[in-house]
């Protein structure tokens, strides 16, 4: 299916001819194309902006991820340590866990540069302490966002000018080419939910 960028960690669980498989998904920075295993199960889970994993810096898994090991269907191994493997239902469950164990962390600096508030920090600093959290600088995350953004409003039935002008994009073309960089689809295709599978949950947005 076509990936979508992202500027999130994330875990992944999947089945497959009858054996379990979990990996650590790292932030994307453009749109691709995903394998999806023929017959697999899949449960993902996206975690903060700016939430980081104790054992791999968040720029070492850049447009990549880890594979997990020793994984079955009811366990799995991540840093040092076997976790229930979770269903939908348990996924927040088992995040709360990995959280207190301190195998996940939040750099709370990001979520405060995202809403607009300004740090007592350097600049230099600020820079230097969002990148180590996320793997990108504040502009890339911006963009990201935004394209998504806007690719969910698009499915929903929005017009292209009016989600240019929401979204603060200069014109429509500066909009196109944020979808075709970080989304994979026109704005036509996201409209008629055309272009095949994509990595972006645009049907929760039609009926919410």
């Amino acid at each position: 299916m076509t990936s979508v960028a992202g500027a999130r960690l994330g875990l992944v669980f999947w089945e497959q001819d009858g054996a379990a498989h979990a990996a650590v998904t790292g932030p994307e920075t453009r749109t691709g194309t995903a394998p999806v295993p023929e017959g697999a199960v899949l449960t993902g889970i996206d975690l903060a902006v700016g939430t980081t994993l104790r054992m791999a810096p968040t720029a070492d898994l850049l447009d990549g991820g880890v594979t997990l090991p020793d994984t079955s269907r009811r366990t799995f191994r991540l840093d040092g340590a076997r976790w229930q493997t979770p269903g939908p239902d348990d996924a927040e469950a088992l995040v709360e866990r990995l959280v207190r164990a301190g195998v996940l962390d939040r750099e709370p600096l990001v979520a405060d540069v995202l809403r607009g508030h300004r740090p007592a920090f350097s600049q230099r600093t600020v820079e230097r302490r969002f990148r180590a959290a996320t793997g990108l600088t504040r502009g890339a995350v911006r963009q990201i966002e935004r394209a998504r953004t806007a690719a969910l409003l698009l499915a929903a039935g929005a017009q292209a000018a009016d989600v240019a002008a929401e979204l603060e994009y200069f014109d429509e073309p500066h909009l196109a080419r944020a979808l075709r960089t970080y989304v994979g689809r026109t704005a036509r295709q996201l409209h008629e939910g055309a272009g095949g599978a994509i990595a972006l949950d645009v049907a929760q947005r039609r009926t919410s």
